[in-house]
């Protein structure tokens, strides 16, 4: 019995240090991950092969892996930038990027964990700037905002796809100009509203005159062609055959026959 403790404590420690080896050589990478490979005595960062996938792994304890989001994410940006009259522009922007998982090892070798630091806000301030600076105040207030972001977006794409780094999206929140220059702005969009407004009522008016000029000369016409056409004869024809229809109608009358001063028989009826 004083032999068995002597037996059960190198089989023990051997235990105690298989779990170790176990617990520093198991790596678990969760959704939306991807590890990088560093083997301490072979090489360094793994680059030629794929990142390591979600799931369980099992790696050399004496390595060490870096784990990655490689799933879209967004970083917001506040920049201060100067418009093309070279007044003090705020800027809000964000951005939707990832890391180019084929490549993850060499944005790990060449760009480290601080790619976002290092990379990206950087260059979307660089182009900012650039494309900002094409623009007056009144064209970032009103008109040129999906312009501007739209061009903001392929400049940094341009500088970040030789980066390692995917870029999807550049989205422009928030376009912060001077209070003067912003009410200065206003009441020009406002008098141009106005302006519009009232032409529009003068050309609406002059329409409806037109109308009314055009149907006025139109009865013009009709009663200058019917006053041409109308003789003594046609007159003397269409009162005949009034008067024949009266004389044939029930009601109590009496026809005087070519008593009219034009000929035509005169109608004499109780009202």
């Amino acid at each position: 019995m004083d032999r068995l403790p002597k037996i059960a404590l190198p089989a023990l420690a051997a235990v105690i240090f298989l779990i170790i080896i176990i617990s520093k050589s198991a790596i678990t990478i969760g959704s939306g991950e991807a590890g990088v490979l560093y083997r301490t005595f072979g090489g360094g960062v793994v680059t030629e092969e794929p990142p390591l996938g979600e799931g369980f792994h099992l790696v050399a304890p004496w390595n060490k892996v870096y784990i990655y989001e490689v799933r879209q994410q967004e970083v917001f940006e506040k920049m201060k930038v100067l418009s093309s009259n070279g007044l003090d522009i705020q800027l809000d922007a964000s951005a939707w990027f990832q890391p180019k998982y084929e490549v993850l090892g060499k944005l790990h070798q060449e760009k480290s964990e601080q790619y976002k630091d290092r990379i990206l806000l950087p260059a979307i301030r660089s182009a900012a700037r650039s494309v900002v600076g094409r623009y007056t105040p009144e064209q970032l207030y009103s008109s040129k905002r999906d312009a501007i972001q739209q061009e903001i977006f392929e400049e940094t794409k341009n500088i970040v796809d030789g980066q390692y780094i995917q870029l999807n999206e550049i989205l422009v929140r928030d376009v912060t100009l001077p209070a003067t220059i912003k009410e200065a702005i206003e009441r020009k969009l406002k008098q141009e509203q106005e302006s519009l407004e009232y032409e529009f009522r003068l050309v609406t008016a002059e329409k409806e005159a037109e109308k009314v000029r055009i149907e006025a000369q139109g009865k013009a016409d009709a009663n200058r062609i019917l006053s041409a056409s109308l003789t003594d004869k046609i007159l003397q024809d269409k009162g005949i055959d009034a008067t024949i229809k009266l004389a044939e109608s029930p009601n109590a009358k009496v026809v005087v026959v070519g008593s009219g001063d034009d000929g035509l028989p005169l109608i004499l009826g109780n009202n």
